[in-house]
């Protein structure tokens, strides 16, 4: 009998949260950020995203690649994963208003222009995957910090200039992927006290310094692997 009436209120919790979960409302602040991405990237891409709240509304699911997490009353966008879909323009600046993003993959577009400073305020992102895309200019030391961020992959685009040093402000950053780009300089050498990277490629771009030299960085290592 105790058993049954364990599982009767397992299951009731179970329907109850069920419940709550379908009936919470998607921070505005959020659907605003998700629509106005919506209306810079074009019917080709937003086939998919039909309705006006992109975590779901009574029965349309979830916009494709939005994923959702329930945070008290509220819904929140956790993860944007729009890839390989021919997205052309400017990086969406909307984006940077989607404060508990942990996954941002836009990879293999046609996004152009620079990363905006903006990008600094997703400190809980810990993916941003903007490789093969057309994007250019400096990268912007806000990169710096996402304090969070594990995967860093910018590689097969436009960026120059030198490496910001901020990014040895990334104490979780494991992997770093900047080759094939037009960075100039050198590679900085405070990315030596990275204490948890274990990639790092850095091939073909401009460096003005031997790149047998950043062989260096290796010796804080004991698994590191170092492309040039």
């Amino acid at each position: 009998m105790a058993s049954f009436c364990s599982l009767t209120l397992i299951l009731i919790s179970i329907f109850t949260f069920s419940i709550s979960v379908a009936h919470s409302k998607t921070l505005k602040r959020d659907v605003k950020a998700l629509n106005e991405i919506k209306a810079s990237l074009g019917w080709r891409v937003v086939y998919a995203w039909v309705g006006d709240d992109p975590c779901g509304d009574g029965n349309l699911p979830p916009w494709s690649g939005v994923t959702c997490s329930t945070q008290g009353d509220y819904r929140v966008v956790t993860e944007l994963e729009v890839y390989a879909v021919s997205i052309v323009g400017p990086f969406p600046i909307a984006v940077t208003n989607l404060l508990d993003l942990t996954r941002l993959d836009l990879h293999n577009n046609k996004l152009t222009g620079p990363i905006p400073p903006q990008i600094g305020r997703l400190r809980r992102l810990r993916m941003l995957n903007l490789r093969w895309n057309k994007l250019q200019d400096v990268l912007p030391p806000e990169i710096g910090e996402l304090k969070r961020l594990t995967h860093l992959s910018l590689s097969f685009n436009n960026f120059k200039g030198e490496i910001p040093r901020e990014l040895a402000n990334l104490p979780e950053l494991r992997y770093l992927y900047l080759q094939e780009n037009r960075f100039t300089g050198r590679v900085p050498a405070e990315l030596g006290t990275l204490q948890n990277l274990r990639h790092l490629d850095v091939g073909n771009n401009h460096w003005s310094v031997p790149l047998g030299s950043l062989f260096v960085l290796k010796e804080a290592f004991q698994f590191f692997v170092i492309c040039i």
